[in-house]
């Protein structure tokens, strides 16, 4: 991310808005050019009528997506719309990140016209909003364009409790924090964060508290995690896995929640090569490991009261002269046996050895993993969601759950024999490659034959991991999807008091 962000907040109040005359007012505005008592007291102060000519000549009605500038009494002001919909706070202040121009001080003045719909903490979420929506990634510009963001920029919230809304906000800025390491990772091209880069960056995560284990290749060799050694075998690169594991719950004793991330650093399709079309995209096989680790650092910033355990296995799949061969049978850590039909089909590989691994050794409470795993999810349910699969209805409703809170979609795909019986080998316990329909669903249950009965969910990001269309919450190609989407179930976990997530 480049330049920093100051946020602060201060009393909704006339004295607040007049503390910094030279700052840029950011209001929001419903429908029909509704607002609230103080931002109607605002305009009084300033200009209304300004206001209301510049509306109509320029269309502007207040509806949610709709912005407008205008320089008020030498004031600069940027008007939001946000309709007479359900607000999320999240939402808006990505939309005034991107609609800020190059100011380097803003106020943002935290109401809505809509008061029966004020969100609770609002505030700290509208200050989470403008930070993920100020991200961007440029460290690889020699030159960049002009106008330029200023490298500083400071953003005061007006809001009417100035204290909760700093304790709420430390916590929003854990999780911004995991979710630009996440986007940053993502976005490194792959011949900088290779496997033992990626390895060496997790390690970094120990200056937060989390215990980091770095497992390389001799390693992994002794412990028998066969079907992931052999997805990089065509690779020059090291093959890595990194446990990460965070205890702040009061019984140390008490099971940890798991998190297991496909980080296929950079994804050729081995033998079974890829074709040239999008294939640079591929330096971002890695989001799952990539969320798994914002994760994690989000959970020991905000000192979340869990134990967890983020696994990732970190790994190129590439053509070279030892890669494995279609027609190849791995034996996995779980002892069933592969046959490797088609060597693109490698993230399950990959899963395999590890939701074997984590299971076992860890004794989890629950798994979820995360992947861009097929692309016959994104034909199923588009690119603003991530496919559900679960062998535990409780986890499932959690999920969903945490993602209405968060914005951050799931839709839960079937499960059942008749995809299962699709991965069948006539030679081997099971093969690597999909039916030609029911692609995410065989995949899924491929997978589930090695979570050995844990309650668990697989969530196929192939979709939402990487933008295809700009939105106000990413600055970027990366989108650092699933950060907030997990944090907000473990927050849920730890309200009840349920961290079985059953």
């Amino acid at each position: 991310m480049s330049g920093s962000l100051t946020i602060s907040f201060t009393d909704l109040s006339p004295a607040g808005w007049n503390a910094e005359p030279e700052a840029t007012l950011i209001v929001f505005v419903g429908a029909a050019l509704t607002f609230g008592p103080v931002s109607t007291q605002l305009l009084r102060d300033l200009d209304s009528t300004l206001l209301i000519r510049a509306a109509a000549e320029e269309g502007f009605r207040g509806k949610a997506d709709e912005s407008m500038r205008l320089i008020i009494n030498s004031r600069r002001v940027i008007f939001i719309g946000v309709g007479d919909g359900t607000l999320d706070p999240v939402e808006l202040g990505g939309r005034a990140a991107a609609v800020a121009g190059y100011a380097a001080r803003f106020l943002i003045v935290v109401e809505f016209p809509q008061s029966s719909h004020y969100p609770t903490n609002a505030a700290a979420e509208l200050a989470l909003g403008f930070r993920l929506g100020s991200y961007s990634f440029d460290i690889y510009r020699t030159h960049k364009p002009e106008p330029q963001r200023p490298e500083q920029r400071w953003v005061t919230l007006l809001t009417r409790s100035v204290d909760a809304d700093q304790v709420a906000y430390s916590r929003e800025s854990a999780v911004a924090e995991g979710v630009e390491l996440a986007r940053s990772l993502v976005n490194e091209p792959a011949n900088v964060l290779t496997p033992s880069e990626f390895a060496r960056r997790a390690g970094a995560l120990g200056e937060a508290g989390i215990e980091v284990q770095i497992l390389r290749e001799k390693d992994l060799e002794r412990l028998g995690f066969r079907a992931l050694l052999a997805v990089g075998k065509g690779s020059a690169e090291e093959t890595h896995v990194a446990i990460l594991r965070w205890n702040g719950a009061i019984d140390q004793n008490m099971a940890p929640c798991a998190f297991i991330g496909k980080g296929v650093c950079f994804d050729a399709g081995g033998l079974s090569i890829k074709s040239a079309e999008g294939m640079a995209e591929m330096k971002g096989d890695m989001a799952g490991a990539a969320c798994v680790t914002g994760l994690m650092l989000a959970l020991a910033r905000r000192k979340a009261q869990i134990n967890a355990i983020g696994a990732i296995g970190l790994v190129e799949n590439m053509p070279g002269g030892k890669a494995q061969r279609p027609g190849d049978i791995v034996r996995s850590l779980s002892g069933q046996t592969i046959e490797v039909i088609d060597t693109d089909y490698e993230g399950r590989l990959v899963l395999a050895d590890l939701l074997w691994h984590v299971q076992a050794k860890f004794r989890p409470s629950f798994m979820i993993d995360l992947a861009t795993l097929t692309y016959d999810v994104v034909t199923a349910v588009g690119h603003d969601r991530a496919g559900l699969f679960s062998n535990d209805d409780g986890i499932a409703k959690q999920l969903e759950h945490a993602a209405s809170a968060t914005g951050e979609l799931v839709w839960r795909l079937p499960m059942g024999p008749n995809f299962d019986v699709e991965m069948n080998s006539e030679i081997a316990d099971m093969r690597n490659a999909d039916a030609p329909s029911g692609g995410a669903s065989t995949a899924a249950n491929f997978i589930q034959r090695f979570v050995n009965d844990v309650p668990w969910a697989h969530l196929d990001i192939s979709g939402p991991a990487h933008e295809v269309a700009k939105s106000s919450r990413s600055v970027g190609w990366a989108t650092g999807w699933g950060v907030r989407l997990l944090d907000r179930l473990v927050r849920d976990l730890e309200t009840t008091h349920d961290l079985s997530a059953r």
